[in-house]
């Protein structure tokens, strides 16, 4: 008898909240003209249709209910856009009132109450940190200045290759790329390489990706508002010991730069040296303090690592299925840079079938696939009311495959690229693997220099055979779970040497 009354509370306690938003919708809609939606559930709204990835979900809900359509995160009211006319409102149109980024628990542990800058309150400290990020971290005189660590770590990569070719062993090539595009922040932030070699950067590396892990969870304590106050899911005594790591480590590296600082050995030219200057510069509209050097410095690791080797390893995935277009890009490489040397960054500009590729990869696999925001006021988006304090997903995978916006939209085709001057830099709507507006990502030439000079070195150098055997002639296009869409399975080829341009000592 207990346990049928204990069913039966639960039971009405599920009808009343049904019926709780049955008229809760009624009378928005009847106020407002907001946006169509599927019917929720009670206490998780939609969660239930949004498993195992969001973004294909809401390219399904997408086709039913039109471009724009309103769905609940539990009890967070959140709207979803993808097409070029909403992309053009979102981020030119109303830019002013979607520069916040929604709120989320596990992120503020990680980034200091958002003392860093890629999740930063829109303000007054957003704006100075951008301004220091455009004018001397990632501005072009730093990144020629940081271009010997690039191409030494893509040349370290070539050789770890090299010699796999040497006996014909296969390589798994997400963990190699990974650990390129790791070492290549690493030491461009603080003259560190995340390998064995250093205790302190491999904990670092290990770190980011329990990071990653933690980030990409949903947690119950954000979305369902009776979990408010509640760690059901362990997650947040899990960030706040993940901090506590990160925080000493990175302590410990500031203290190694400070004092090559006081005995001016120049030792340490890197993005964390000058974060250091304008900290002590007195004369700055802000201080930065070591936590937002902190918060900073894991803002780069994460959204700089996973980004640019997921984009070479899915790049190399449609080469490898599509072998004319293979082709059609070792010949253009072997025409403008030769045989006789190795591809360098200087090299892109004059390879346009390269760069078509790669933009063709980010429209069908872009490595961040949902831009998020939080309307700071009401507007109006896609003709419907956006109320304030509204969380915006704008679905960039979708918008990648969507019919009405590219012919084709599932054929891997680079050539459509060929004669258009469409750019992913934010300013053609039409493709926005970076995002657009005043808060899209500033690190787009780093990563864009990255991508291009280790995909078109890997092809100019090897020949690929898709799997451990070589014996594979495609290979699945499966994506996986995760925050910066990996492959469902990490692709595995055999490389084999095409020409012999690597040094044999570094």
């Amino acid at each position: 008898m207990a346990d049928f009354h204990g069913y039966f509370n639960i039971f009405l306690i599920l009808l009343v909240s049904l019926i709780f938003m049955v008229a809760f919708f009624k009378s928005a809609r009847a106020k407002s003209h907001l946006p169509p939606t599927p019917f929720p559930l009670p206490i998780i709204g939609h969660l239930h249709l949004l498993a195992p990835s969001p973004h294909q979900a809401f390219h399904k809900l997408s086709v039913q209910h039109g471009p724009v359509f309103r769905f609940f995160l539990g009890s967070t009211p959140c709207v979803v856009a993808g097409s070029t006319e909403t992309a053009k409102e979102l981020f030119k149109t109303y830019n002013d009132a979607f520069l916040d980024r929604p709120h989320n628990s596990t992120l503020d542990y990680f980034t200091y109450g958002g003392r860093g800058f890629f999740f930063a309150p829109y303000g007054a400290y957003w704006k100075f940190m951008k301004k220091i990020v455009i004018s001397e971290l990632l501005n072009g005189k730093t990144l020629e200045s940081l271009l010997p660590i690039r191409r030494d770590e893509v040349i370290r990569l070539l050789q770890v290759l090299s010699q796999s070719a040497k006996v014909g062993k296969s390589v798994e090539l997400e963990g190699e790329l990974i650990k390129m595009t790791n070492n290549v922040i690493s030491r461009m932030l603080m003259s560190k390489r995340c390998s064995e070699e250093d205790d302190k950067a491999e904990d670092i590396r290990e770190i980011i990706t329990e990071i990653g892990e933690l980030i990409g969870k949903f947690n119950l304590s954000d979305h369902i508002w009776f979990c408010k106050y509640l760690d059901l899911q362990r997650i947040g005594k899990r960030s706040l010991n993940i901090r506590r790591r990160f925080d000493a480590l990175i302590e410990n590296i500031m203290r190694e730069h400070e004092e090559a600082r006081k005995q001016d050995t120049g030792e340490m030219n890197d993005l964390l040296n000058i974060l250091l200057h304008i900290s002590e510069d007195e004369t700055m509209d802000k201080k930065l303090t070591r936590e937002n050097i902190k918060a900073f410095i894991l803002d780069v690791f994460g959204a700089g690592t996973d980004t640019s080797a997921l984009t070479t390893e899915w790049a190399l995935s449609e080469l490898i299925n599509h072998p004319n277009i293979m082709k059609k890009a070792v010949e253009e490489i072997d025409h403008v840079v030769g045989k006789n040397r190795l591809l360098q960054e200087s090299d892109i500009p004059n390879l346009p079938y390269l760069q078509a590729i790669v933009k063709e990869t980010l429209r069908l696999h872009p490595t961040v696939p949902m831009i998020q925001r939080i309307s700071t006021r009401d507007c109006i988006v896609g003709g419907y009311d956006i109320p304030a304090k509204t969380t915006i997903f704008f679905n960039v995978w979708g918008h990648g495959r969507d019919p009405t916006n590219w012919e084709n939209p599932l054929e891997f085709r680079p050539e459509r690229f060929e004669g258009r001057k469409l750019d992913v830099r934010g300013q053609d709507f039409q493709l926005l693997p970076f995002g657009s507006g005043s808060r899209m990502c500033p690190g787009i030439s780093l990563g864009l220099h990255v991508v291009h000079a280790t995909l078109g070195s890997m092809i100019q150098c090897f020949e690929w055979k898709a799997g451990k055997e070589g014996n594979l002639t495609s290979v699945d296009m499966e994506e996986g779970i995760g925050i910066t869409l990996p492959r469902a399975n990490s692709l595995v080829c055999v490389p084999v040497v095409r020409l012999h341009l690597i040094p044999l000592s570094m």
